[in-house]
């Protein structure tokens, strides 16, 4: 990616600057994963301290936005980012003289942009502008958060620092080489016109610095009696979809021999095949170095040549290093130099969760309880991070010695951030387990949050029926109509001892609908812990059989207010 910029601000007739503005381009591999950022903030005039709340805005959208999670998409890390800076800011005021004078408080606009891979991502509050130059025209991509009461009379009605909440504008729109954007406050764009922005630029070529003083100077003599800002970026060129951290390592890595029993491979001493299958080779093996057992895990040789098979199995180890929970599988250390291709993660000693319910066909409800709510942590671990691990299923449970539940197997897990970087290979929507993923995959739909609800849902129904919920039928399905003609067969009837309330929580978590479902897994695990209040308002009892002396003591009251209003009518 390369990007030319051009900045400039002046006070203007005012005695101070209050706007404050800024660009960064970090260099790799962050700038492929989170991408070039550029921001301006504009203090309001009525506040003494808004020059405060604009360096703090776009400071801590330069600084944090590079702070957060590589996993989470754009718009959640700047959101993030500006909310904070939205509850410190109305937290100065409430704690300044100015607590009851929100407008000469720490309040000011702002506009930022986050150019990642091929795709721009625009965050606004407030009135100042973003455009994009169109020929001698400009574009403008934000809307003024200004309430004008009359021609010279208007107020802000949206900024940060006002209140507790604030509302973000947030758009996006795909970039390619030679786009102009321009950032202005309302001190340069009322009083410049787009055919003198666009000739200034143009005339300007690589000097864009010296572009935006000329248009702030011109909108000074043109009248401006504000601060003047502008800022003007150019993309000279975007990365190729191959130039991302994962892609690279694809072709910078030879592929390993499977190794022998016995036999030392970088540094580790195998022990024994632990797992082979069409999509991995697994080995115990022995670090040398350290003493310990890990498990390394080799490309499958039938798919060495499938790159979106090889940039899936890069994936697990690169969401491993980014998730730290006691039930999610843990990548180890690198040490050493790798000169292959492979994984290697802690050693699990222990069972499948698959196996532990062929040892445990009809378990205690508790016992069910417990190792939901270790999944559940797992699983929130991955949401956390805005990823969908999309393949839960009893294989890719472990249980070790000390009953600790993991969650392993990372290669079919939706990163958002990730999948916000344009790449060469195919992409596709289904990669779990056709009998444990949410019917939303097979009508196309991306999967969500929800979706693994929807798995973590059927395996707590197995594990407490043997069954499946809907059985094989949620694959054949291809149209919502169909899906929703999907026949839940209730718990209670394959297992008596189940109460209706727990069956009620897995019904929810499976429905067919994502809609209905519990949005948080937190919430599904609430539920089988605890009646749901809705069940509990359905399947209450009436007032006869809950308390029968209160209901004739209402009936009598009702039938006594019968007889005197009779009695008042003669």
């Amino acid at each position: 990616m390369k990007i030319s910029v051009g900045q400039h601000s002046d006070k203007g007739r005012k005695p101070g600057n209050q706007d404050f503005h800024g660009a960064c381009m970090p260099k790799e591999p962050q700038l492929g994963l989170k991408g070039f950022v550029i921001a301006l903030a504009d203090g309001i005039s009525s506040s003494d301290v808004s020059h405060i709340a604009s360096q703090s805005a776009v400071t801590s959208v330069l600084e944090d936005y590079y702070c957060t999670s590589e996993a989470w998409s754009v718009k959640t890390s700047i959101e993030r980012v500006l909310v904070a800076t939205n509850s410190w800011l109305h937290a100065q005021t409430r704690q300044s003289q100015y607590r009851f004078d929100k407008d000469r408080g720490y309040v000011c606009t702002l506009s930022a942009m986050v150019i990642k891979s091929n795709t721009a991502h625009l965050f606004h509050v407030g009135d100042a502008r973003i455009y994009q130059v169109s020929g001698n025209a400009l574009e403008q991509l934000t809307n003024d958060h200004r309430v004008r009461i009359s021609a010279e009379t208007s107020y802000l009605g949206r900024a940060l620092g006002v209140d507790t909440h604030v509302d973000i504008d947030y758009r996006t729109r795909e970039v390619a080489p030679g786009d102009v954007f321009v950032l202005a406050t309302d001190g340069v764009y009322e009083h410049v016109d787009a055919s003198f922005i666009t000739a200034e630029i143009e005339r300007a070529g690589n000097n864009l610095d010296d572009a935006a003083r000329r248009i702030v100077e011109e909108a000074y003599r043109r009248g401006s009696n504000d601060n003047l800002t502008l800022q003007v970026v150019r993309i000279d060129a975007l990365p190729s979809p191959e130039a991302n951290e994962i892609y690279r390592r694809l072709s910078t890595l030879p592929f390993p021999p499977l190794p022998e029993a016995r036999s030392m491979f970088d540094g580790y001493r195998i022990v024994r095949e632990v797992h082979a299958s069409s999509r991995s080779h697994v080995y115990l093996a022995l670090d040398e170095e350290t003493r310990t057992h890990v498990i390394l895990k080799i490309p499958s040789i039938d798919l060495r040549d499938d790159p979106a098979y090889l940039e899936r199995f890069l994936m697990e180890e690169w969401i491993a290093r980014r998730i730290n929970s006691a039930h999610v599988l843990k990548p180890c250390t690198q040490t050493r130099k790798r000169n292959y291709l492979y994984v290697a993660t802690e050693y699990i000693e222990g069972q499948t969760l698959a196996q532990w319910m062929i040892d445990h066909p009809r378990p205690a409800l508790e016992t069910v309880r417990a190792i939901m709510d270790q999944i559940a942590k797992g699983l929130r671990a991955f949401h956390r991070l805005e990823m969908v691990h999309q393949d839960l299923r009893p294989e890719n449970i472990m249980i070790d010695s000390t009953g600790t539940v993991k969650i392993i197997d990372f290669g079919a897990t939706r990163v958002a951030g990730l999948m916000e970087i344009a790449s060469p290979l195919e992409r596709h929507g289904l990669l779990g387990t056709a009998q444990y993923a949410a019917p939303e995959y097979f009508i196309g739909d991306d999967g969500s949050a929800r979706s693994d609800i929807f798995s973590l849902g059927v395996i707590a129904y197995q594990m407490l029926t043997g069954r499946l919920p809907y059985g094989a039928e949620v694959a054949k399905l291809k149209t919502r109509a169909e899906q929703r003609r999907l026949k839940y067969q209730p718990s209670p009837e394959i297992r008596p001892d189940i109460p209706a309330w727990i069956d009620e929580a897995i019904r929810m978590a499976v429905h067919p609908d994502p809609g209905q479902r519990h949005e948080d897994v937190a919430e599904f695990v609430f539920d089988l812990h605890h009646p749901n209040q809705a069940f509990q308002r359905k399947t209450r009892p009436p007032l006869i059989e809950r308390n029968p002396v209160m209901f004739w003591k209402v009936l009598s009251f009702a039938l006594m207010i019968v007889v005197l209003t009779l009695l008042g009518l003669r």
